[in-house]
């Protein structure tokens, strides 16, 4: 009987599983089902193989359906991503993209890949994507942002538009669209900014002058948190008084890296307060070496390992100070309030906060921009009238 099943295309392999042997296209193919091999679970193998043949001869078999988790499945795909799931795809494109991008922004597309995309589409088959697959998705995300939304979509965007150049599939279904909801208006937005009276408890209750200086150097340079920590000595020109920002420092990335966009890349002017804090800075820290870091960890000794650290710090350091607690990023809005409320031009201050363009500052900190005062104009007629 055993030999007898083994030439009709259907053997025993084990105690739960079942294997048949056809011929596809010339390739011989060998697939395993799960049943337990009763001589009922034999006899509907031998069924289904007939069902293929028959499939086979008619012109109709589709091997991905039939056997959507074999390997061979690839072999036979019209289009070389009929086969793949985007789980898989979503896989190998993310390994890839691990030596041509930022630790941190890899790290993100990880998280949005394997906490979002894999669950919610990665069963899907690559070339069977559509927007309605994503729109439903999205549909399901009720808490979360557009601008989550947005980069989830930008995520998935990129891989596929990838998996298009290297033929996979034929079209990018999320090309020249994008899912946005209708969203309330936001009664507060997330510029903090801490007041003169704060600023000064925070700097009080700051008893080593480690922190004193970083605290007050964010404050009056406006730097990202990550840009302060990455921040050497090699980066200050005491003569020009400016502080050469080109690169930032995260607890993912753990090494310093360049910045995404090229405005970031910039010089800024090193204000009074600022310079304050690193003349006192200079006496603790300061090194020749280009690498020596002008901030370090009053804890270890040695540079802040990301600014996941200074987040630590700060919290302890504004429960004492009896300030109302927003993140350290806080200190960089209460840089741009201050510039605007003092008169500076938007289009300075843009350059000096590293923004893309100036849009920034009126869509962000348009409430700190003065009104014009009843005088404006004079200027001009004063000096071309």
């Amino acid at each position: 009987m055993g030999r007898k099943r083994e030439r009709s295309g259907v053997i025993a392999v084990s105690q739960t599983s079942i294997q048949i042997t056809f011929t596809f296209k010339g390739v011989l193919c060998r697939e395993r089902i799960k049943l337990t091999p009763t001589p009922a679970n034999l006899k509907r193998a031998e069924l289904h193989r007939a069902a293929i043949l028959h499939a086979i001869q008619m012109g109709t078999f589709d091997y991905g359906v039939t056997f959507p988790n074999s390997k061979k499945r690839f072999l036979f795909s019209e289009t070389k991503g009929d086969g793949y799931r985007l789980e898989d795809w979503l896989e190998t494109w993310l390994n890839r993209k691990k030596t041509f991008i930022k630790t941190s922004t890899w790290d993100g597309y990880r998280k949005i890949v394997y906490n979002v995309l894999v669950p919610e589409l990665g069963k899907i088959f690559l070339s069977d994507l559509l927007r309605r697959h994503v729109r439903e998705a999205c549909d399901k995300m009720t808490n979360v942002t557009n601008k989550r939304l947005l980069n989830i979509q930008s995520v998935l965007r990129a891989a596929l538009q990838d998996a298009l150049d290297e033929d996979l599939i034929d079209v990018n279904p999320l090309h020249g669209w994008r899912y946005k909801r209708v969203e309330a208006p936001k009664l507060n937005d997330h510029v903090d900014p801490f007041d003169k009276a704060e600023q000064v408890a925070i700097i009080d209750a700051c008893k080593n002058r480690l922190h004193k200086n970083l605290f007050k150097f964010a404050f009056w340079s406006g730097l990202r948190t990550n840009e302060l920590v990455a921040l050497t000595w090699s980066d200050i020109d005491f003569k020009r008084k400016i502080i050469r920002v080109w690169k930032g420092k995260t607890q993912v990335a753990k090494t310093a890296e360049k910045p995404k966009t090229k405005r970031s890349v910039r010089e800024v002017n090193i204000l009074k307060p600022a310079m304050e804090a690193l003349a006192d800075q200079k006496t603790l820290t300061y090194s020749p070496n280009d690498n020596t870091p002008v901030f370090i960890n009053p804890n270890t000794g040695q540079a802040w390992e990301g600014d996941q650290q200074i987040r630590n710090t700060w919290v302890a350091v504004l429960k004492k100070a009896h300030v109302r607690y927003r993140n350290p990023y806080q200190t960089r809005h209460t840089y741009a309030s201050m510039m605007l409320s003092a008169g500076e031009t938007p289009v300075w201050v843009s350059g000096q906060m590293g923004h893309t363009d100036v849009t920034m500052i009126f869509r962000i900190y348009g409430r700190w921009i003065p009104d014009a005062s009843l005088n404006a104009g004079q200027k001009a007629v004063e000096i071309f009238g």
